[in-house]
């Protein structure tokens, strides 16, 4: 147990470059404190004393900002940024070395008791802001931009952006899983929208061109058939 806990302190500050020592982790890190009582309300809840699992993770919720059902499955090295606003429910499972941001929502939708909520891979960023919605997987080593909403399933190597999410990258080639090779750079992702206007615009600026050669091209004309 203090090895996995040692490993969990040292996978934080592998992906926090704020993090400056294990005891700022320890006692500083909300999603750190966040995980740890989710581990002990989840072994309650596995064993169907409902009501104590329940209270640690209101206990969680009130000291934290995150709320995690202790029905949810968490992989190892699950590193919550900030984490205020984080929601996580009760079927979700996550994979290991996930990194999830603040505002983050794994959520259900429908009134079914049974999976509802996603499964999130290995190595998986989900940016600020993010809601995964509905029973369905996200692969292995996949982005999601901040403030995507995204409905369906995810291929792994894939970068999702957009409302709702769309595909708008995937690498085609295999990530290597350590944690040193997960890529947080959530800030450098596609914009479709951005690149659809500039689109646009091109096709402006071509059209205007050919309509001022156009009206050019007819002025000449008028003028050689009056001098005639």
């Amino acid at each position: 147990m203090l090895s996995q806990l040692r490993e969990y302190v040292r996978s934080i500050m592998d992906r926090d470059p704020a993090a400056k020592s294990t005891i700022e982790v320890i006692l500083c890190y909300p999603g750190f404190h966040a995980v740890l009582m989710h581990r002990v309300a989840h072994f309650f809840y596995c064993r169907g004393w409902i009501i104590i699992a329940r209270l640690i993770s209101q206990c969680s919720r009130f000291f934290t900002g995150i709320e995690i059902h202790p029905g949810a499955k968490i992989g190892q090295g699950l590193f919550i940024d900030h984490g205020s606003g984080v929601v996580i429910g009760e079927t979700a499972e996550i994979g290991d070395n996930v990194t999830i941001y603040q505002g983050v929502t794994l959520g259900g939708t429908g009134k079914e008791k049974e999976k509802r909520h996603p499964t999130i891979g290995n190595n998986v960023v989900i940016s600020a802001g993010a809601k995964v919605l509905g029973s369905f997987n996200v692969g292995d080593n996949s982005r999601i931009g901040a403030g995507s909403v995204v409905l369906k399933a995810v291929p792994a190597n894939s970068t999702v952006v957009g409302v709702p999410g769309k595909i708008v990258a995937r690498d085609g080639q295999k990530v290597a899983l350590g944690v040193a090779d997960i890529d947080l750079r959530h800030d450098l992702l596609p914009d479709p929208v951005a690149e659809m206007m500039l689109e646009m615009q091109d096709n402006i600026s071509s059209l205007k061109k050919r309509v001022q050669d156009l009206e050019t091209a007819g002025n000449g004309t008028s003028r050689l058939k009056g001098r005639l």
